[in-house]
């Protein structure tokens, strides 16, 4: 959530930088600045009306002690009719703050200035790019069809016992589904990542904490009965938390890893760009999130960025690294890189990460704070990125290590798998 005093300060800059995600956000910034001016013109009746009734208390009890107790009762009638004042203007104070913060949910984060111009994927720009697209062997299949060839994924089981978009992982493919997880967590933690198990359903306000809700509430899985949430990614109870926490300067960096499923409804989505495990309702992934000072998160961007490019060298996947344009960035992000790997049996870039910073966006909302050296309490920043998006990851390797022999394990999974080739 952007701040109130920087939108009130800086109500074009909002407005022109909110239009580099094609948002028309000017009605709404200035619905907020009245509504802000609204409730701090009530907050100030509603000081004045509780200093004159604190006052008056004061002068009735000096009343009462001199022995002058006609004037006190006069008093007390003014102080009973404060009383009322204070609670309808308490009242109406309340309800323009509710107001308000509804309305600012609505506002997305500023993109950050190096955020190219552009509305779509293609608009993206591409900043790095490594590793050698394999040539296959003649024959050579989509992972959809490999899968099946070698019994290792079934999607027609998972529409069976639950629907389209949830897939049985099965023998080996369940095995190198495993590796992979651990492999991205001992990854991380030998990084400095301190690893976490979280729950996979979350309540609303864990949801409004990072930006998911209001927003992306259609995508979401509803537990209507509890009001709860399952989860679209690890960010979202990893970062929660430290909601309503104050950290100390020094517990900063907050580095931490955990995997989780993540579900998402993915409505509307059809075609042959999402067949297989190019697109699924619920799928496993690895998630690292940091908690920085404002100061430092950018460099701690980009060593995220390092220590995932650092796992696809491993992994021997050719890659690209896109920064996002206005157009295409999250809700919630200032800033994003995302990670592609090329699939050479559907000839396409798959996208398989996401690096953010929210800069202090999330921070707002969930009221997570450091104390700094000279004792003032400031809203730190956070970042979280996948290391990795497994369904996309597997997809890659089945199709780029596919030969007439077998699908090979890339050699760094070896030791997590304990076999070489799926055959």
């Amino acid at each position: 959530m952007l701040q109130i005093a920087f939108i009130r300060d800086n109500q074009e800059k909002v407005i022109r930088a909110l239009a580099k995600k094609h948002m028309d956000a000017k009605t709404l910034v200035e619905e907020v600045v009245q509504l802000d001016e609204k409730r701090r013109a009530t907050q100030v009746e509603l000081d004045n009306v509780l200093s004159e009734s604190n006052r008056l208390s004061k002068d009735i009890g000096d009343l009462m002690r001199s022995g002058e107790k006609a004037k006190a009762t006069i008093l007390k009638e003014k102080t009973t009719t404060l009383k009322e004042q204070s609670k309808e203007l308490s009242e109406k104070a309340e309800a323009f703050a509710h107001e308000l913060s509804q309305k600012l949910y609505l506002l997305p984060n500023l993109p950050a200035d190096i955020v190219p111009e552009g509305k779509t994927p293609e608009e993206n720009l591409n900043v790095f790019q490594e590793g050698d697209i394999p040539k296959l062997h003649e024959g050579a299949q989509p992972h959809w069809e490999l899968v099946k060839k070698y019994d290792i994924i079934d999607f027609e089981l998972g529409t069976k016992i639950t629907g389209a978009g949830f897939p049985v992982y099965k023998g080996k493919g369940a095995k190198l589904q495993r590796a992979l997880i651990s492999y991205f967590l001992d990854k991380n933690t030998e990084a400095g990542y301190n690893e976490f198990q979280v729950p996979h359903l979350v309540n609303e306000a864990s949801g409004y904490g990072t930006g998911q809700l209001p927003d992306k509430e259609g995508q979401m899985y509803h537990v209507g009965i509890d009001d709860l949430y399952l989860i679209p990614t690890a960010e979202v109870p990893v970062t929660n938390l430290y909601r309503d926490v104050i950290l100390s300067e020094n517990e900063l960096p907050v580095m931490a890893t955990g995997y989780t499923p993540c579900f998402r409804r993915e409505a509307g989505s059809y075609g042959a760009h999402v067949r297989g495990l190019n697109r699924l309702h619920q799928f496993d992934k690895v998630e690292i999130v940091r908690i920085e000072k404002p100061e430092n998160s950018y460099a701690a961007l980009d060593g995220m960025v390092e220590h995932v490019k650092n796992i696809l060298k491993e992994l021997k996947l050719p890659y690209r690294i896109l920064r996002l344009c206005g157009g295409d960035m999250s809700f919630a992000s200032a800033l994003t890189y995302d990670f592609e790997v090329f699939s050479t049996a559907q000839d396409r870039w798959l996208e398989i990460s996401s690096v953010s910073n929210f800069e202090t966006f999330q921070a707002n909302r969930l009221k997570l704070r450091f104390r700094d050296k000279d004792g003032k309490n400031q809203l730190a920043h956070t970042l979280n990125g996948s290391s990795l998006a497994l369904p996309r990851v597997l997809a890659g390797i089945i199709e780029n290590y596919q030969t007439p022999e077998g699908i090979v394990i890339p050699e760094v999974l070896r030791p997590y798998t304990g076999f070489d080739i799926i055959n």
